[in-house]
């Protein structure tokens, strides 16, 4: 094989246009595949370092030099997405990359035909599905690996991989996740999908564990149900927790009231589109250290909260962030607010049923600094500034996308608020955003400047 290199002879300057690349001022050289080979003469360790040293990009490029290269390369590697299970049970995974501290097994454990042209996508995730392995909108279970071939796999990995920081699995029980324990000791992350209550009995070993996503009911996906029973174990267990996101998983006041309580570290919770039982918002006067609380496309707050001197309040809490929330429901609402009403940040995006009257209940948190509204449609200006002109300390503040609030009906008393603020971000209408933005080119006319009838 010939490679042919060019570089130039001289520095004087070429008659050619700038645009051009001037051929006569360079030469061809061959390549002789039979050189000896330099490299060979580095040590591992010391080739290791120097391909360590060049930019990420690079690696996959580097590894198709030699074979020598390909294995280095494969130690350079620590995070890995498997798609394809026998990759793990043949021992290949371990072969190619010994090294790994983060490896993520969820799409390996869906068995679909790679071959099929339907795509089936829920939030971050998605897979090729067949009308073969469709069951009432959820994957059936021989969609599924089986969990003693899941738990197999994981005991060769506990095995292979004693450093392992973050796992995702899908389908684990309590066999397979009781090896990951005893094996992995430095084990921070878990992200499992479609178990069950007493899978969660199998990481109550994972004494360093401090990150845990759990995957429930997602719809077309996983019917699996996380209940208090799991969120018991899961809370006695796991006592270090410092994040937990809870996606579609059902529960009550006495799950969240267990984790507040044994989870004494607990900074961040997150809850996606749950299916806890009515009165779950008082558990959270329990977490005594939470920081952050994420509500993500729930359809309600809290069916039935209690009365209002029943709750309690979350006094630590500092952000609280809801996204593509159904929010109609004012005493939901208000219950959420009176639990919270010490946070800092309020972030509201893209949340059904913002109204004035529903968003007027947010006066009830004295202390908010930062608010952020996005994709608020149905907010007017008037209930916002009967909310934000409450808050005396308030710095920052972000408006996009909310076509109800309006330029031209900013009062006096809200553009002064503006004047004294650290942050504006002001994008409510955004059509009148589009049309400043096009306003002097002609766009937006029907088409009367670009496309006119011929005289002829």
């Amino acid at each position: 094989m010939q490679l042919h290199f060019y570089r130039p002879l001289s520095s004087a300057p070429s008659n050619s246009p700038p645009s051009e690349p001037d051929l006569t001022s360079f030469h061809s050289f061959s390549f002789d595949p039979s050189a000896p080979d330099y490299t060979s003469l580095l040590s591992d360790e010391l080739l290791l370092n120097i391909l360590s040293k060049l930019p990420i990009s690079q690696h996959v490029s580097n590894s198709l030099v030699c074979k020598r290269w390909l294995h280095l390369h494969g130690r350079l590697v620590y995070s890995l997405k498997v798609a394809d299970w026998s990759f793990v049970t043949s021992g290949r995974v371990f072969t190619r990359f010994p090294n790994l501290t983060d490896l993520d097994l969820v799409r390996s454990c869906i068995q679909m035909p790679k071959s099929s042209g339907i795509i089936v996508t829920h939030k971050t995730m998605s897979v090729h599905v067949d009308t073969h392995f469709i069951l009432d909108g959820f994957l059936e279970e021989t969609a599924l690996l089986p969990s003693n071939a899941v738990d197999q796999g994981l005991r060769m990995i506990a095995g292979k991989y004693p450093n392992l920081q973050r796992l995702a699995a899908t389908g684990a029980s309590e066999e397979g996740l009781l090896r990951i324990a005893e094996e992995c000791p430095t084990l921070q992350e878990l992200e499992l999908h479609c178990c069950g209550d007493l899978a969660l009995r199998g990481i109550a070993g994972i004494k360093n564990l401090q990150v845990v996503k759990l995957m429930g009911f997602i719809g077309v996906f996983y019917n699996s149900t996380i209940s208090d029973i799991g969120l018991t174990l899961l809370a006695q267990g796991c006592r270090r927790l410092v994040k937990l996101e809870l996606c579609g998983c059902e529960g009550s006041y006495d799950g969240i009231k267990a984790i507040g309580q044994c989870c004494q570290m607990l900074e961040e919770l997150t809850l996606s589109e749950h299916r806890m039982d009515g009165g779950w918002l008082a558990g959270l006067s329990f977490c005594g250290n939470l920081k952050t609380l994420r509500l993500r496309s729930c359809k309600s707050i809290d069916k039935s909260p209690g009365a209002d001197e029943h709750l309690g309040s979350c006094l630590t809490l500092e952000e609280l962030h809801l996204q593509g929330c159904q929010i109609r429901d004012k005493q939901s609402v208000k219950a959420l607010f009176l639990v919270c009403e010490n946070v800092r940040d309020i972030v509201l995006h893209d949340c059904w049923g913002l109204e004035d009257d529903v968003f007027s209940l947010a006066s009830i948190c004295r202390r908010v600094k930062l608010l952020s509204l996005e994709g608020c449609s149905l907010l007017t200006i008037r209930g916002l500034e009967l909310v934000v002109l409450s808050w005396k300390e308030l710095q920052r503040l972000r408006v996009m996308s909310c076509n109800n609030i309006k330029d031209t009906e900013v009062t006096p008393e809200l553009a002064t608020l503006f004047s004294v603020l650290k942050e504006l971000i002001w994008r409510p209408d955004s059509r009148s955003l589009l049309s400043s933005n096009l306003a002097g080119t002609g766009m937006g006319r029907k088409g009367d400047r670009f496309f006119k009838r011929s005289k002829d």
